[in-house]
């Protein structure tokens, strides 16, 4: 069973087809595309960080292309090419466990499996922190996975929250055409050479420590940086990424209020700050740590292969942690899929790996 059918979650397909292991894909969305066909309009292949390429099929070029068509298409192509078991849409309540089999439930329908490859994501857990008075607010608000394009916030005030990769490119996209504020908890950290292959080592590296130790998955811009890319020249030339301020004390019906007791109007909130593992329906399995994440198993040599739940080695989870991004999420469903087979294996489970039950 593979829950997910973005880029993990076809890649961990893949992966299990190439080793005979039976297996279904339950996707909550209506169509192909994962996360990907829900990004806004504005968002094109030349300003996406990278699409991983799946397995045995390169990834749409750099282009003009809006990546909300470009990706799903990519995607869909593959699913029928592979022939890839995608029932859809189903969303996915719960899983418990049943003496040595694992149940999944989706409103009134039901599976029963002896292993399952989570590969969720993070979109449909957009964060957005608290802060007082936020409902009070009489502006619009968004958040990233919101974010409705450049041309609707055109002409407002536009406050953005967040000190990673997307609060950038919308500060980039938004500063030349209307007045934007941006602000953050930390000073960011500017990287000015280009990103190597250690500085992208390292940062898998820092998100597997904590998610062996069982601590939620961090960002991994504290290692790696902030760089403006060509698109964002011009928001620097304003000096937009040079007056960032530090986090305001209160939210106000028209604006913030800033420590210093100063105010601030503005039109618009805009929170980029980010996405939490979208696993609540994991719960009932009881895989999180005292510390609040679900611990992974160390796979030596690989620091992208930490993909087992080392409270129920049935489960996998991709994309989570040091897998999360495109590249990693391919990476690791080959180890997932390889776990998998282990533990059918250990469990002398060589017939039919899914047994439906309810339609």
């Amino acid at each position: 069973m593979v829950i997910g059918a973005g880029q993990a979650g076809l890649a961990a397909s893949h992966h299990l087809s190439q080793r005979g292991i039976e297996h279904v894909v339950l996707d909550a969305n209506p169509q192909p595309g994962g996360a990907w066909q829900h990004r806004w309009d504005s968002l094109t292949m030349q300003d996406v960080h990278g699409v991983a390429d799946l397995p045995g099929e390169p990834a749409p070029p750099r282009s003009g292309k809006r990546a909300n068509d470009a990706v799903p298409a990519y995607f869909g192509a593959y699913e029928a090419r592979h022939d890839v078991p995608v029932l859809r849409p189903v969303r996915v309540d719960r899983v418990e466990s049943e003496g040595e089999l694992l149940v999944v439930h989706a409103g009134e329908r039901q599976w029963r499996t002896r292993t399952l490859v989570n590969a969720t994501g993070t979109w449909t857990r957009p964060f957005v922190p608290f802060y007082p008075d936020i409902d009070t607010f009489a502006g619009e608000q968004f958040h990233t996975a919101t974010y409705p394009g450049s041309e609707y916030l055109r002409g407002r005030h536009v406050l953005i929250v967040g000190g990673g990769a997307s609060a950038v490119q919308f500060i980039g996209e938004l500063a030349p055409i209307t007045p934007v504020t941006w602000v953050t908890r930390r000073e960011p950290v500017w990287r000015h050479d280009d990103f190597t292959p250690e500085a992208g080592l390292a940062a898998v590296t820092m998100v597997e420590e904590r998610v062996v130790q069982g601590l939620p998955p961090a960002s991994v811009v504290t290692v790696t940086g902030l760089a403006l890319r060509e698109q964002e020249q011009g928001a620097a030339e304003l000096g937009a990424y040079d007056a960032r301020r530090p986090m305001f004390e209160r939210i106000e019906p028209r604006g913030v209020r800033w420590a210093d007791g100063s105010f601030e109007a503005v039109d618009v909130i805009l929170w980029a700050t980010g996405f939490r593992a979208a696993v609540d329906h994991l719960a009932p399995l009881r895989l999180t740590s005292p510390h609040g994440g679900i611990a992974l198993e160390r796979v030596d040599g690989n620091v992208q292969g930490a993909t087992t739940a080392v409270r129920d080695h049935r489960v996998q989870l991709v994309g989570y942690g040091p897998s999360a991004s495109t590249i990693g999420a391919s990476r690791a469903a080959r180890q997932a899929a390889l776990a998998v087979e282990r533990a059918l294996r250990e469990t002398e489970a060589d017939a039919a790996e899914l047994t439906p039950v309810g339609g």
